[in-house]
């Protein structure tokens, strides 16, 4: 009977990471995420700082690692384990391994940059120096390892280990992972959701639904709560925009380059050709995400149908054509002198959840000024400084400043690119039989609410391990 370890994104969104063995000694590693953000609340170390923990495995001892998707929580830590010895395979989607490029190479710039800045300081401190948590090296090793993988193809991927993905729905490539364990003549089957992706999100296909498992890993993220309706939603950042644009100020738009970039510019997009952008320009300062966004169109065919025939209705298949007034930045200067501008602008930065990145530039020279917004499209983990804006912090500590929160916040519930809780429901009741239910990737308190709504509604128990866990297959 094989065995599965909960070792990361187990009551927590960030660091996903599942550890497979089976009785004949093979081990493989689903998922290698990177945590992000802090944890507690009066400046304790970043949650970051246990990625250099040590791995509760031996990385040279592994058979294989399968991915679901290339976001850094899911991804992050490969040029890591490539460094301390891994030499195997990984496996993902055909789309995924292109994104995964574009995500580790920057991350592993960003760690070697981070830590030329922390050491510059360290050496007025009279402190020693620290090293990358990985290097672009590194990087490069592990993306030399990928092993490509099209959807709905199945793949040995190490010995009595198959695996099959399926569409997930959630960003480009990604995917919901099936694994068969063949033992000593039986077969049992794990199904890990990954991220599933939301219904109403555009460009993204609608997850596949399953029906056959044994035990299933299920996402909880959204557990609590289902989604705003899109349109609402699109109805809200209309009046937002326009407000905005009577005000007089910017509106900053913190966005994950892969995923939600790409969503937004298509919602951009629809207005600009509906005529209803009043702003008359609108920066995309991420060349990550510029460059991402060359990806998915490599992948168009990936993109939902009635998305991709609404643009070849309007006669703009390309970006420049659907949406004319964006500008990309490059250059760190480029992205500094957009701190000049005082209105009328839409800038839309990383990361995400404000834990670096251009965006938190921007946030120390509009978070001040009552007449700019900042409208949060997506979850903002707890400990992160999009969190504490979102929670109505009145001032915030940025690059070293205490910066008053003066600004007008938004949060968008339409936008979010992972399945609210009736979409996890209608998901998972799609299995027959009521295989063993784990709830993984989302905050306790969301997973208790998803927990007993799964067994009001589909009369099911789900379990919620604790980081550590050990359970049979």
């Amino acid at each position: 009977m094989a065995l599965l370890t909960f070792i990361g994104a187990i009551q927590e969104v960030t660091g996903s990471c599942y550890l497979l063995e089976t009785r004949d000694g093979v081990r493989v590693l689903l998922e290698c995420g990177m945590r992000q953000g802090r944890s507690g609340n009066k400046g304790t170390r970043d949650n970051e700082a246990t990625n250099r923990t040590p791995f509760p495995f031996d990385p040279k001892e592994l058979d294989a690692v399968v991915l679901s998707h290339a976001h850094l929580d899911h991804s992050g830590l490969l040029p890591r384990l490539a460094k301390e010895g891994y030499k195997g395979p990984i496996y993902a989607t055909e789309s995924c391994c292109d994104l995964l490029e574009l995500m580790l190479m920057d991350s592993a710039h960003l760690q070697e940059k981070d830590a030329e800045w922390e050491n510059k300081w360290r050496s007025r401190l009279g402190k020693p120096p620290v090293k990358p948590l990985y290097t672009v090296e590194d990087a490069s090793r592990a993306l030399n390892q990928r092993r490509r993988v099209s959807y709905g193809s199945t793949v040995d991927v190490a010995r009595g280990i198959r695996v099959t993905f399926h569409n997930a729905g959630h960003i480009l490539g990604s995917a919901i992972v099936e694994l068969e364990i063949h033992e000593f003549g039986s077969t049992r089957r794990l199904v890990f959701s990954g991220d599933l992706g939301s219904t109403c999100s555009p460009l993204m296909r609608t997850p596949t639904p399953l029906s056959r498992a044994d035990v299933v890993l299920l996402e909880s993220t959204y557990g609590d709560r289902d989604h705003r309706d899109a349109n609402e939603t699109l109805l809200e950042l209309a009046g937002i925009l326009q407000r905005a644009q009577n005000e007089g100020g910017n509106v900053l738009i913190p966005s994950f380059a892969v995923g939600r970039t790409q969503d937004l510019i298509y919602y951009l997009g629809r207005f600009y050709q509906e005529g209803r952008l009043p702003q008359q320009v609108v920066y995309l300062d991420s060349p990550m995400a510029a460059r991402a966004n060359n990806i998915y169109l490599q992948h168009i065919g990936e993109i939902a149908d009635v998305d991709r025939e609404y643009m070849r209705g309007t006669g703009t298949a390309k970006v420049g054509e659907w949406l004319p007034i964006l500008r990309t930045t490059q250059s760190a200067d480029e992205s500094m002198a957009l701190n000049r501008i005082k209105s009328g602008a839409i800038i839309i930065a990383g990361s995400g959840m404000c834990t670096g990145g251009r965006i938190v530039h921007h946030l120390k020279h509009n978070l001040w000024r009552e007449e700019c917004h900042i409208v949060f499209p997506g979850f903002q983990a707890k400990g992160t400084l999009g969190r504490a804006i979102v929670d109505g912090a009145e001032t915030v500590r940025i690059l070293r400043q205490r910066i008053s929160v003066k600004a007008q916040i938004h949060t968008l519930g339409g936008f979010s690119a992972h399945a609210g809780q009736s979409q996890l429901i209608q998901w998972v009741g799609h299995f027959e039989n009521k295989p063993e239910l784990y709830l993984i990737h989302g905050e306790r308190e969301k997973m208790d609410v998803l927990k007993g709504a799964l067994q009001d509604r589909l009369n099911w128990t789900a379990n919620i391990p604790e980081p550590g866990d050990r359970i049979a297959i």
